[in-house]
């Protein structure tokens, strides 16, 4: 994690990674079944809203397919996002803003992000598993699992919900602006939107501390504003409840508020 995009060029998918077995495989100090994957998309972009989710998968119904969303074609992805709102004991989605991201820096607003998103669970979860090397903070226990989004479901389907969102949260701005192609680019730092910066000016939704748009605000750049609903609204907390209170035909951007699938009593 790093607190300028200064050196993002590309888009995550653009970058290499190592494979999941190059890694040993995952030992988790713990055994029971209310365990939640964390994980979060938008640390780079110039643009908006860093989001994370969380995740409890049923561990009596498996999803196949999951794995790290940027490894998805976007056909895969948004039919996974589906499944896992249809069939996860529990998930939700939240977000630390531009505006704190800003006064916090891009780490600690992440984190943000994450403690937001566990505490917005229907279920209550026992155990973290979170990728990235950082716990957020957040005072239920849990690892940090490098690489976790291919290597555990529950951290791949948390990063599946994320990236859906927040490429949602991007087609929605670009309707709006369509000069800057942020559904092209998802708010990366491109040459294409660093060009649009440059020729129409920044908006109150970019990061100022964020070398490319910092360097334009610093010089009396004047941002326009964004209209109230540019963004998609995100998940608002929400109880349990007995059954999934979305079907899979309603997946086509994320659910106003998170869905919780009660889990069976733990014997």
């Amino acid at each position: 994690m790093t607190d300028s995009a200064d050196s993002h060029a590309t888009t995550p998918s653009a970058r290499k990674r190592k494979p999941a077995d190059d890694f040993p495989p995952l030992v988790i100090p713990y055994q029971g079944q209310l365990l939640a994957g964390i994980d979060e998309v938008g640390r780079g972009p110039l643009v908006g809203p860093v989001v994370a989710a969380a995740v409890i998968l049923d561990p009596n119904d498996p999803i196949e397919g999951i794995t790290d969303s940027k490894k998805l074609s976007e056909k895969k992805r948004l039919a996974l996002y589906e499944q896992i709102r249809a069939r996860a004991w529990a998930w939700a989605i939240a977000e630390a803003t531009s505006d704190e991201i800003d006064e916090l820096n891009i780490y600690q607003a992440t984190h943000l992000a994450m403690r937001r998103a566990i505490d917005a669970l229907g279920v209550r979860p026992e155990y973290l598993l979170v990728d990235g090397n950082r716990l957020p903070g957040h005072e239920i226990p849990g690892m940090a699992v490098v690489k976790g989004d291919l290597r555990h479901a529950a951290i791949g389907a948390a990063s599946i919900l994320a990236k859906v969102h927040r490429d949602a949260q991007m087609a929605a701005l670009d309707s709006h602006f369509p000069a800057y192609g942020f559904a092209r680019h998802k708010g990366y730092p491109t040459r294409e939107h660093q060009a649009a910066i440059e020729e129409h000016g920044i908006l109150t939704l970019h990061r100022k501390s964020f070398g490319p748009v910092k360097r334009l605000f610093m010089s009396g750049h004047v941002p326009q504003a964004v209209p109230p609903d540019a963004l998609i609204a995100l998940p608002a907390p929400q109880a349990a409840t007995p059954e999934p209170s979305v079907t899979l035909s309603e997946a086509s951007e994320p659910s106003q508020q998170p869905t919780a699938k009660k889990p069976p009593a733990v014997v």
